[in-house]
Protein backbone atom coordinates (compact mmCIF):
# COMPACT_ATOMS: atom_id res chain seq x y z
CA UNK A 1 0.00 0.00 0.00
CA UNK A 2 1.35 3.41 -0.95
CA UNK A 3 0.40 6.38 1.20
CA UNK A 4 1.30 9.98 0.43
CA UNK A 5 2.83 11.72 3.44
CA UNK A 6 3.53 15.46 3.42
CA UNK A 7 6.48 16.53 5.57
CA UNK A 8 6.94 20.03 6.98
CA UNK A 9 9.62 21.83 8.96
CA UNK A 10 8.10 23.30 12.12
CA UNK A 11 8.73 27.00 12.75
CA UNK A 12 9.76 26.30 16.35
CA UNK A 13 12.14 23.52 15.26
CA UNK A 14 11.66 19.89 14.44
CA UNK A 15 9.25 18.51 11.90
CA UNK A 16 5.63 17.53 11.45
CA UNK A 17 3.85 15.38 8.89
CA UNK A 18 0.32 14.70 7.73
CA UNK A 19 -1.50 12.15 5.60
CA UNK A 20 -4.18 14.05 3.69
CA UNK A 21 -6.06 10.87 2.73
CA UNK A 22 -6.47 10.05 6.44
CA UNK A 23 -8.24 12.93 8.22
CA UNK A 24 -6.60 13.71 11.54
CA UNK A 25 -3.56 11.54 10.83
CA UNK A 26 -0.62 13.79 11.69
CA UNK A 27 2.36 13.72 14.00
CA UNK A 28 5.58 15.53 14.86
CA UNK A 29 9.16 14.81 15.83
CA UNK A 30 12.23 16.67 17.03
CA UNK A 31 14.36 14.92 14.37
CA UNK A 32 13.45 13.57 10.95
CA UNK A 33 14.21 10.05 12.16
CA UNK A 34 11.80 10.49 15.09
CA UNK A 35 9.20 11.89 12.69
CA UNK A 36 9.47 8.83 10.44
CA UNK A 37 8.98 6.49 13.40
CA UNK A 38 5.99 8.53 14.58
CA UNK A 39 4.29 8.71 11.17
CA UNK A 40 4.54 4.92 10.75
CA UNK A 41 2.90 4.52 14.17
CA UNK A 42 0.22 7.10 13.34
CA UNK A 43 -0.69 5.42 10.05
CA UNK A 44 -0.75 1.99 11.70
CA UNK A 45 -3.03 3.27 14.46
CA UNK A 46 -5.32 5.01 11.95
CA UNK A 47 -5.68 1.86 9.84
CA UNK A 48 -6.27 -0.29 12.92
CA UNK A 49 -8.99 2.04 14.21
CA UNK A 50 -10.61 2.35 10.80
CA UNK A 51 -10.71 -1.44 10.57
CA UNK A 52 -12.32 -1.73 14.01
CA UNK A 53 -14.95 0.89 13.19
CA UNK A 54 -15.91 -0.66 9.86
CA UNK A 55 -16.02 -4.18 11.33
CA UNK A 56 -18.82 -3.09 13.60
Amino acid sequence: MKIKVVFHEAEEGGYWAEVSAMPGCATQGETFEELLKNIYEAVEAYLWLEGRLTAG
